[in-house]
């Protein structure tokens, strides 16, 4: 009773007006809040830049910035590249720092943490369902998914995100409602809320993907049946496994990066936790981080066509840099080509290093 109490104090639910410092919240002693300090800089800095990169190579392309898989994907890397910078300031404000803001900025930051991690997980499932609709509908593809209808379904799901990780802060607030134990002012039956709408979109991203496999082993083995010994066995059977393989680290990465956080929010539901416990999820949020790092690698920096925007761009600074070395005014003529277009064979099935289908 006398923790309960405490907890209420600190989400200002007994004089309903100060915004209390929430010294129940801020656990972490001396030296872990140096080490949050440094991991959380660092990885939100790799991430930030990771992610940026990726924005700029897709942007830059005027054919990448255009496909409807590109445009998913800048949307992940939007969503990583703001959950690294919101998060790791908010983050380390509160536990390093012990910030404290009204109540409203405070409810303001939460919502904008949440709303970034949220639209990473969507695009995560946009991206899911384009590579199932790429695989089992080649031929109507295109027309199934264009740049108009994407850019639709990329709005629909960020201002989802949007209603869903503001409600608090438009009054869904943990007075009288019992409040969290791991975060100041939010509501259990909000969190579980919450909770519920993230292991739906979990849910799609793993059922989506195992469509992906399935059609593409029934794909590999409608080729040994039709092309006989015209595909070599061991051709067909590495093209499978490369891709199970490829998804198996997709699901695995989001498997390791958000159970143990979400596994935890859940226990809090049910129970009081220790201070030991909340230093341990202070730890494992850290893990958010790393998905928005390792999200880049996975899902752009795999993908053929963004290594080929990546040497062009590269070659194009080298160029720049060996025109400003040299002495005079003669200007060095700038090709016409701007794209490649060796990418454009259409295959019936995903490229088995990053799950692309060529013709988009």
């Amino acid at each position: 009773m006398e923790r309960r109490w405490v907890m209420e104090a600190a989400n200002g639910c007994k004089d309903g007006l100060d915004f209390n410092p929430m010294k129940e919240y801020m656990v972490l002693n001396a030296s872990q809040r140096i080490a949050i300090a440094v991991l959380c800089t660092s990885l939100a800095l790799l991430s930030a830049l990771e992610n940026l990169a990726v924005l700029y190579l897709i942007l830059s392309s005027h054919r990448l910035r255009r496909k409807p898989s590109y445009l998913f994907i800048s949307s992940l890397a939007v969503a990583d590249f703001l959950a690294s910078v919101i998060f790791a300031c908010n983050f380390v404000n509160f536990h390093v720092f012990h910030g404290v803001d009204s109540q409203a900025v405070f409810l303001l930051k939460i919502g904008s943490v949440t709303i970034t991690f949220t639209a990473s997980v969507g695009s995560l499932l946009l991206t899911a369902i384009d590579r199932y609709l790429c695989l089992c509908y080649p031929p109507t593809y295109k027309a199934l998914l264009t740049r108009g209808r994407a850019l639709a379904t990329l709005g629909i799901m960020w201002v989802l995100s949007a209603l869903v990780s503001y409600l608090p802060l438009m009054g869904w607030t943990c007075c009288p409602s019992p409040c969290s134990e791991l975060f100041p002012l939010i509501p259990n039956n909000y969190l579980l809320g919450w909770l519920l709408f993230i292991a739906f979109l979990f849910f799609g991203i793993i059922y989506t993907y195992g469509h992906v496999l399935w059609k593409a082993h029934q794909h590999v083995a409608s080729l040994a049946e039709h092309q006989d010994r015209q595909v070599p066995g061991m051709a067909r059977m590495r093209l499978d496994v490369r891709l199970a393989k490829t998804l198996g680290v997709v699901l695995a990465v989001l498997f390791i990066c958000w159970f143990p956080v979400l596994a935890l929010m859940v226990y809090s539901l049910t129970a009081t936790l220790s201070d030991q416990v909340k230093k341990v999820f202070a730890f494992c949020s850290l893990l958010c981080l790393v998905n928005s790092m390792v999200n880049p690698i996975i899902y752009a920096l795999r993908s053929g066509e963004i290594r080929s925007s990546a040497h062009r761009c590269l070659a194009h600074w080298r160029k720049h840099l060996r025109r400003r070395g040299l002495e005079g005014s003669k200007e060095v003529p700038r090709s016409s080509v701007t794209e490649t277009e060796a990418d454009v064979k259409i295959t019936p099935w995903p490229d088995s290093r990053g799950l692309y289908c060529s013709d988009r």
